[in-house]
């Protein structure tokens, strides 16, 4: 089994979508390095792409178009400005020419050079293959796949043993959530205690810290500019940004300069059953808003569902604990990232394998979890919440409208946060030694819920909402 560690599970990057936007971006930074590496970079006179199957059918609306540029123009999503995308891909399209890795001059006509394919291949439904043609005429090709929370891989797995080999150095390897319980109870241990150990094994404790800091830090940036941005978000649906608004209304008086201040400032406002529900909805929706104008946000576990686990730490932050500081956000991301890459180990967490229950239904079992853990929660009644939040998820599809990561994808994160609480506390006034369904159990059925769902309903907008309405309905 490969080493999976939450710096894999949240990852950060730029919207709409890990699969189809963070992933080909990685896939075409990843194809530019094999050619330095075989000696051919200098000899590339011409480049064209061909994507498959969910890329090809949903690409257009998940900017996968967008980000194959960008990356083969050598640029990195966690550190690029996202205000200059629009001014890159004008260059690009207007010139006809792309400075491969910032260096190399190519012509390339977008329109023809990046190929969508309807044919799905065999590997994965997120396939994608880069082709380049040399100066002596030569053609040299190499696929990649986009398994999901921006991860890429190639058919045979050149990483894979060094992976294996990262995940038999861990202290504490896990696969299952039985042996993840085995050793906290062994080792008197929490889950996130135990997640650090596993970590320290591949970077220091500073790195670490710092590595959880920027995520976090971006987390709550994206739900600050998401709840202080209005307008129609793009892509042709006009949809309405409603982050604004709700906020404008929840925080009513009280002033804020920044985020963090902007946490103080909601900790002053009423707190009733219905505010909470709006406070988290707010959050969730601030996210997916972000995500979905090609924003910065944390792939948690995937871009599609970025919202639940920052809603959720945020709800923790302004409305049970006040008191709270980064300790307690550490302790939620490592415990998040445990259970995510359960599930990416035993299922999977893209939504073109799994539809929407390996993404929003995955990040809301991670949230309910890591939120279990920091109100007191035994490793036993995290699992059991873990367990909750997905068996009520099971089955859900992805269907999204003009293959737009916008409806019904930004509200799901909303109800994912709050089954994710809801969850929570269900565990927390149970008893996990008379739970009927284990983490694992589910785990398996997810799994095998996927593998029966038809394709229409696994992000390729061929079913469900994304055929019952048309883009010229709204």
């Amino acid at each position: 089994m490969e080493s999976i560690s939450v710096f894999d599970m949240l990852k950060i990057g730029v919207g709409p979508s890990s699969s189809h936007t963070l992933g080909p971006w990685r896939a075409a930074l990843r194809w530019v390095g094999e050619l330095k590496e075989k000696n051919q970079f200098d000899e590339v006179s011409a480049i064209s792409i061909d994507l498959y199957g969910s890329l090809s059918l949903t690409g257009k609306g998940h900017a996968t178009d967008i980000a194959v540029m960008l990356g083969l123009s050598g640029f990195d999503p966690v550190t690029f400005p996202i205000e200059n995308i629009e001014r890159e891909i004008d260059f690009i399209n207007s010139e006809n020419k792309l400075k491969l890795n910032g260096e190399l001059e190519v012509p390339f006509f977008p329109k023809q050079n990046i190929i969508f394919n309807r044919k799905f291949l065999e590997f994965h439904p997120n396939g994608m293959t880069f082709r380049a043609t040399l100066k002596d005429g030569s053609k040299k090709s190499s696929s990649f796949y986009s398994i999901g929370g921006g991860f890429t891989v190639k058919k045979e797995r050149k990483r894979k043993k060094i992976k294996m080999a990262k995940f038999a150095q861990f202290p504490f390897p896990v696969e299952k959530g039985f042996e993840l319980l085995a050793y906290c109870k062994a080792e008197g241990m929490s889950i996130s205690e135990l997640v650090l150990e596993n970590e320290k094994s591949l970077r220091s404790e500073v790195e670490i810290n710092n590595g959880l800091k920027k995520i976090w830090d971006v987390m709550l940036d994206s739900m600050y500019v998401g709840a202080h941005t209005e307008g129609i978000l793009p892509g042709g649906l006009n949809v309405t940004r409603r982050a604004f608004e709700m906020n404008k209304n929840l925080i009513g008086d009280n002033k804020y300069t920044n985020a963090e201040d902007w946490i103080a400032a909601i900790r002053n406002t009423e707190v009733k059953f219905r505010q909470i529900l709006k406070w988290v909805s707010c959050f969730a929706l601030a996210v997916n808003e972000v995500n979905a104008s090609l924003g910065r946000v944390v792939t948690a576990p995937t871009n599609g569902s970025a919202g639940v686990i920052p809603a959720v730490m945020m709800y923790y932050l302004v409305i049970e604990n006040h008191d709270a500081n980064f300790e307690d956000v550490r302790k939620f991301l490592l415990t998040a990232g445990e259970i995510g890459s359960i599930f990416k180990k035993g299922s999977t967490i893209s939504a073109a394998m799994g539809g929407c229950q390996a993404e929003i239904g995955v990040s809301s079992s991670m949230a309910a979890g890591a939120l279990c853990e920091l109100m007191g929660g035994t490793p036993e009644q995290c699992l059991m919440a873990s367990e909750i939040a997905m068996e009520h998820h099971l089955g859900l599809t992805c269907d999204p409208i003009a293959g737009l990561v916008q409806i019904p994808c930004i509200e799901r994160n909303a109800m994912g946060a709050i089954k994710a609480i809801n969850a929570c506390e269900m565990a927390l006034d149970s008893d996990p030694s008379k739970a009927k369904v284990p983490l694992d159990k589910v785990i398996a059925t997810m799994w095998e819920t996927a593998k029966d769902m038809t394709s229409k309903y696994k992000e390729t907008s061929e079913g469900g909402l994304a055929v019952q309405v048309n883009i010229s309905d709204c």
